[in-house]
């Protein structure tokens, strides 16, 4: 399946190598690089710019054959199970990589089979591309070890130029030699693998880790002295050291880059490169023509830097804290959810408990109703404070889970006490306004700012899945929609009552309108599912604070327009140079190429699996259903207050409902959907209870007067 191709000119700053020496390894972290332990790697790390690789490609784990097949494809790419199937099981032992044979042609084996696996996974991937890209280029290429085999096969799996290395005794000279005249060579060193690490039934190396790497700084170290002066080598860490997932390492070093950090404009994030990155940049610095709709971008050098002792250490700890970060929030994620959504049911219990307590005083019911409405605040306070959680290094810590929640708490404990205390807690909707702004504010500054709270954070985005490295994923968008919109009702509840109607409306549009901008906007929340959501649930709020129904036609009218602007906003990211384009340019890009299709089936299929992967997950829509039904039944005390709470906030009910449109249609058009409304939920629901209870308490106070 062939890709088209857009010319990539390089502009008058961009690097240009003259020669490129690609070094593939893996499997360790610049954490273990020192300078007496791997003497090679951390001299890279002194003279060259750095940064950290997520090497995730299609299973959760990147074997080394699958951070080359991605290489080689410039997309996410990996080899077929031993039973054939394209998708591996971290269980599974990684597949070996072939020895390529000789046959008139050099060729890697199994080739038919990684491109048979590549093409069933809709991620677009063509293994050979890069090779292929090079010929047409009139590069030429060599690959030195059966890794490098790979990123140097075109795509019919033959390789031009291929030799193998004696590491044991290998010299300089015959380093240089191996190399040939390939303007493009590409050198497979090794990759540790952590004996303590593998799955079942994988071969467990000789050597220890720390061995491993010592070996492979040495193979590193001789094919740095091969270089010349004037080539450039590309250090990159492609692959994990076993079954768990971290970034790796990667340097450049070459006239055109020095001491300093390395720059990815595809992740916008100091620090942080992804694998398709390599691809591009392969291709771009020997002004080769980069295929249309590739993920990845030029790494280019930024900040420049010093050799000194000190400059070094900083960058490494820079470094070890992007990976820090990303390695130990992973686990804690599902756990967190896990405990999210329990709590969650956990509120609506003791909501419907009190709620429905006929017994007791009403002095006693009302006290636990303000317990409720505080339970309510301080529970739709913790979305904001897991992004705040991040301006604290919790990571560094000897104990992380403690940290993080220690973090969380505190951040939970300002939001809440600002929203609870006089003057916003003694109304009914300040802490509605002070929460739902405080969560809206937190989250657009962060994505206009470049995402830095969202990275490794616990409801945000995560590095080593490598899904998204800025702008609003989706359960961002779910949180800043709801708090958007929750914002709306209270601003518009207060503009009613001072000036009217019409300073209502306008509240709405402004924060509406602010937030569909911020969301969907190429240079800020970058998200293509974001708008189309939203714009339906504003337009049925708009539409209801004119008194205007909602009919078959008008629905069908809002459809249309938010489509078009959809369009309108990728076909204008598109028009960009492709280093600068967003998920909604390329998405853009591929409608012509037909590769829409893949794309919207593969998040479907994504969609589909997350929704009937945990007993959890399931229980999400069942617990929105309880807390409604108790909420609605006629004889249930939060019932009426519920109902009295229309009344107090006329806005109240249309509001909910256009949530209610926004979270249903941003479950059915996005990948990982199911999160929307069950994210969205942890913000509305414990509000909509803060609510309805100071409903009770000030209904009950006035009757008392």
């Amino acid at each position: 399946m062939g890709m088209p191709t857009a010319p990539a000119p390089a502009a008058a700053s961009d690097p240009v190598a003259d020669r490129l020496i690609v070094v593939g390894t893996g499997g360790f972290t610049w954490a273990q690089v020192s300078q007496e332990a791997t003497p090679a790697l951390w001299e890279l790390l002194a003279a060259g710019s750095s940064t950290t690789n997520s090497v995730r490609s299609v299973n959760p784990n990147t074997c080394p054959v699958d951070g080359w097949l991605s290489l080689s494809a410039g997309q996410r790419a990996a080899a077929p199970s031993a039973d054939g199937a394209a998708l591996r099981p971290t269980s599974a032992p990684c597949p070996a990589i072939p020895q390529p044979t000789d046959n008139g042609a050099i060729t890697v084996p199994e080739w038919a089979t990684y491109v048979a696996a590549a093409h069933s996974l809709r991620f677009d991937a063509e293994p050979g591309l890069l090779g292929t890209q090079l010929d047409t280029a009139g590069v030429s290429r060599a690959a030195i070890g059966p890794g490098a085999a790979i990123a140097a096969a075109d795509t019919q799996g033959r390789v031009p130029a291929y030799a193998v290395v004696d590491w044991t005794s290998a010299s300089q000279f015959e380093m240089r030699k191996a190399m040939g005249e390939a303007r493009v060579v590409f050198v497979d060193v090794g990759s540790v693998r952590d004996p303590a690490d593998l799955a079942a039934g994988e071969a467990r190396p000789e050597a220890d880790v720390a061995a491993q790497l010592a070996e492979i700084s040495r193979r590193v170290g001789l094919v740095e002295r091969a270089r010349a002066s004037d080539e450039t080598l590309i250090l990159a860490g492609l692959s994990d050291a076993g079954v768990g997932s971290r970034l790796r390492p990667i340097v450049v070093r070459g006239p055109d880059y020095g001491p300093g950090e390395l720059y990815s404009p595809s992740t916008r994030q100091p620090g942080l490169a992804q694998s398709q990155d390599l691809t591009v940049t392969i291709l771009r610095l020997v002004e080769a023509q980069v295929p249309a709709g590739m993920g990845g971008a030029l790494l280019a050098p930024r900040n420049p830097g010093s050799t000194s002792a000190e400059a070094v250490a900083q960058r490494q700890v820079h470094l070890n804290d992007v990976d820090d970060a990303s390695h130990e929030i992973h686990p804690l994620v599902p756990i967190f959810f896990y405990g999210l959504i329990l709590a969650q049911l956990l509120i609506y219990l003791l909501t419907w408990r009190v709620w429905a307590r006929e017994r007791g005083s009403v002095a006693q019911r009302l006290r636990l109703v303000s317990i409720v409405r505080v339970v309510g605040v301080v529970a739709a306070s913790v979305p904001a404070a897991t992004f705040l959680a991040n301006l604290i290094p919790w990571w560094r810590s000897a104990h992380p889970l403690p940290a993080i929640v220690g973090s969380v708490a505190l951040f939970v404990a300002l939001i809440a006490g600002a929203a609870l205390l006089p003057p916003w807690g003694r109304t009914l909707m300040g802490p509605v306004a002070v929460v739902g702004g405080a969560t809206m504010l937190v989250l657009a500054v962060d994505v206009m700012t470049g995402s830095r709270l969202q990275q490794s954070s616990l409801m945000g985005l995560q590095p080593v899945v490598g899904g998204r490295f800025y702008g609003m994923g989706n359960v961002t968008f779910s949180i800043f929609a709801t708090a958007s919109l929750m914002l709306a009702i209270a601003l518009a509840h207060c503009a009613n009552r001072r000036w009217g109607r019409g300073a209502a409306l306008a509240a709405v549009l402004v924060i509406g309108l602010a937030t569909v901008v911020i969301d969907g906007s190429p240079a800020w929340g970058a998200d293509g599912g974001g708008p189309p959501a939203y714009l339906p649930g504003l337009a049925f709020f708009v539409l209801a604070l004119l008194g205007i129904r909602m009919t078959v036609r008008r629905a069908a009218v809002i459809a249309a327009v938010t489509a078009g602007l959809f369009l309108l906003v990728g076909f204008l990211d598109s028009l960009r140079p492709a280093q600068d384009q967003s998920h909604l340019g390329r998405f853009f890009d591929t409608i012509g190429s037909g590769g829409a299709l893949d794309i919207i089936i593969r998040k479907a299929q994504q969609n589909w699996g997350i929704l009937i992967s945990s007993p959890l997950t399931v229980l999400v829509p069942f617990g929105l259903f309880f807390v409604i039904f108790v909420l609605l039944r006629p004889t249930s005390w939060g019932s009426r207050s519920l109902h009295r709470s229309f009344e107090r906030v006329p806005y109240l009910r249309p509001g909910l409902i256009a949530w209610l449109v926004v979270m249903t249609i941003g479950f059915f058009i996005n990948d990982s959907g199911v999160a929307i409304p069950a994210v969205g939920a942890t913000v509305a629901i414990p509000l909509i209870v803060a609510i309805s209870s100071r409903t009770l308490v000030e209904e009950a106070a006035h009757g008392a007067n």
